[in-house]
């Protein structure tokens, strides 16, 4: 796979599986930019990469902020002109009890989850109308799927996620632009040295996920000879979901 001269914005990008992505597609040539609301770390990746001698650009943003969206995709535009990749990665969750969360609290993560989604996939295909190439990639959840208690608003914006995706594949189904989302399972962010052998082995493929899977999942998805995968959802949790359990 070849991404050089591609431009790929991540968001959520600064950190963990938005952050493998976006290093993922530097690899292989790509320039990313990374939109995320961390500063802090956003800067220092912009700085790591810029002194490796990557193209990539840090743009800091409040994505449920439909307004912001606007003027990151005129940012993109003004500096590289064009765009050919969407990874819609930003995303956030509230655990909190059914009887205590609260309907702006509800409302944040939908509109981080879902509704910025929407606005960057909308903001994407009018930069890429009439073009030969353009991917986007919505990062769901296999909560989409199954629950634990007091996942209401994540479960639900995940879920509408998937659905996105279908519906916006069908949408561009005239233009050469080809939309699918990547549920992971469990996907270890921070230490993963620290997980135990139990963690590991109740998956079917005997560890706990990487953020590097996804990136994986996402090169290939987007690379220019995969046009035929199209409106699918691709679980990455290593088997768990096909796993009867009973406690």
């Amino acid at each position: 796979m070849n991404y050089q001269d591609k431009v790929v914005l991540v968001t959520g990008g600064a950190n963990g599986i938005g952050r493998a992505i976006g290093w993922a597609y530097l690899k292989l040539g790509a320039a990313v930019v990374v939109a995320d609301i961390d500063e802090t770390k956003g800067k220092e990746l912009q700085e790591q990469y810029l002194a490796m001698g990557y193209n990539a650009f840090f743009y800091e943003i409040d994505l449920c902020n439909v307004r912001e969206i606007d003027k990151l995709f005129r940012t993109i535009l003004d500096k590289y002109q064009r765009i050919d990749i969407l990874i819609n990665n930003a995303g956030k969750g509230n655990f909190k009890s059914l009887y205590e969360l609260s309907i702006d609290e509800w409302d944040e993560i939908i509109n981080l989850n879902l509704r910025a989604a929407f606005a960057a996939a909308q903001q994407f295909v009018l930069h890429t109308q009439g073009t030969s190439y353009g991917r986007i990639i919505n990062i769901a959840s296999t909560r989409y799927l199954m629950s634990e208690a007091n996942s209401e608003a994540y479960a639900a914006s995940k879920g509408g996620l998937i659905s996105l995706t279908h519906a916006l594949a069908i949408s561009l189904s005239a233009e050469n632009v080809t939309v699918n989302a990547i549920s992971p399972g469990w996907i270890e962010n921070n230490d993963y040295e620290q997980l135990t052998e139990n963690d590991h082995q109740q998956h079917p493929s005997k560890r706990v996920g990487k953020p590097e899977d996804i990136a994986e999942m996402c090169l290939f998805l987007t690379d220019e000879k995969n046009d035929f995968i199209n409106g699918q959802n691709i679980v990455i949790d290593g088997g768990m979901t096909k796993k009867m359990i009973y406690v």
